[in-house]
């Protein structure tokens, strides 16, 4: 019997969880910018931590936390230039931030305003998309469209591990391999689909090679070390801008927090495998190391956090000076033309609502 192909999956790593290199960093680990790297991550972590305090005291609708993932975001974010177009999941705030998405913008969505979600950064950037895996469709669309106009741009796109169950997952994959298209997907594997494990959702190996059913490029990817995330990403979306078509990226991380602030992920997820995760988790790591490289200290580490807390506080006044949208939007925004029946109960719901103010 002969064989009819082989596959093999490389993994990147480049610092372990103790912050100890494992192979010679690329040139892009300078100091400036493992710096940059590392302050974009603290932000991230302490801008989380206020939104899980914002919703706990009731300012603050159902909030998906990023706790674990800063290193996979900030990494993918860093890598895109302006001109890629971002699909986000409804999670990925260290991506968006480096794309110039404001705090302020993120609490407004996540405290039931959908204004929110017309946020700053490149307006091509799609919305957080909360439908499981359909960014995966508008990205792998995004992608034809640069491909047919003949631009070196690329379409990225986030999903979860139990995501990649998904057929609009696969739909995605099947066009962006067929048609080669300037496309990169990223599946953050942090274990858990909610209270499924990833041992319950799928018998594969790993979910890279899902992407080799696309004819595409994979790689897996150590998702809590950012020197990795980083230079994976920078190598896919220039081949992708370069005509040289698709890449599936499969980060291995953990999800800290629960799933959402409405979920308890202690009902299902021990205690033991938690704890054992956070001392792989990606801050710690990179610290560890520009420690180590005498880059940091603990005085820096200190002023840091009260700039940061400074920063995300004011943030939250911003997002709470914010006023409510009026009765009004509902007409206005969803109706091209208002007709008269529709004129009479918009002038009665402004009235209502004014009446109970």
């Amino acid at each position: 019997m002969k064989t009819a192909a082989k596959f093999e999956i490389p993994f990147v790593q480049y610092l372990d969880p103790k912050g100890k290199p494992t192979q010679d960093l690329p040139k892009s680990a300078s100091k400036d910018e493992l710096l940059k790297l590392y302050k974009m991550m603290s932000k991230v972590r302490i801008f989380d931590t206020k939104a899980i305090a914002l919703q706990r005291t009731g300012k603050l609708g159902t909030y998906a936390s990023s706790l674990g993932h800063e290193a996979a975001h900030v990494g993918i974010g860093t890598a895109m230039i302006e001109e890629d177009a971002f699909c986000p999941m409804y999670r990925e705030y260290g991506a968006q931030f480096v794309r110039g998405v404001k705090m302020s913008e993120v609490l407004l969505y996540w405290g039931g305003d959908e204004r929110g979600s017309n946020f700053s950064g490149p307006k091509h950037d799609f919305p957080w998309c909360v439908p499981i895996a359909t960014q995966y469709l508008h990205a792998a669309g995004s992608a034809m469209a640069f491909k047919y106009r003949g631009e070196k741009r690329a379409a990225v796109t986030v999903i979860g591990d139990g995501g990649t169950s998904e057929g609009d997952f696969y739909e995605a994959l099947n066009a962006a391999g067929a048609w080669k298209l300037p496309f990169v997907g990223v599946t953050v594997n942090n274990k858990w689909a909610i209270s499924v494990p990833l041992s319950k959702q799928t018998a594969c190996e790993t979910l890279a090679q899902k992407g080799i059913a696309g004819g595409m490029d994979v790689v897996q990817v150590d998702g809590n070390d950012i020197i990795a995330v980083r230079e994976v990403m920078e190598q896919a979306l220039k081949k992708a801008r370069n005509g040289e078509g698709p890449t599936f990226v499969e980060m291995l991380t953990y999800r800290l927090h629960d799933h959402t602030t409405a979920d308890d992920a202690r009902r299902y997820r021990p205690d033991e495998e938690v704890e054992a995760e956070r001392e792989k988790e990606p801050l710690i790591r990179l610290r560890q190391y520009i420690n180590d490289q005498g880059w940091w200290d603990e005085d820096q580490e200190k002023a840091l956090v009260e700039e940061l807390k400074a920063e995300v506080d004011a943030a939250v006044e911003e997002y709470q000076s914010i006023e409510p949208p009026g009765v009004e939007d509902m007409f206005d925004y969803h109706y091209e033309e208002i007709t008269d029946p529709l004129a009479e109960q918009r002038e009665v719901a402004i009235k209502e609502a004014r009446r109970n103010a």
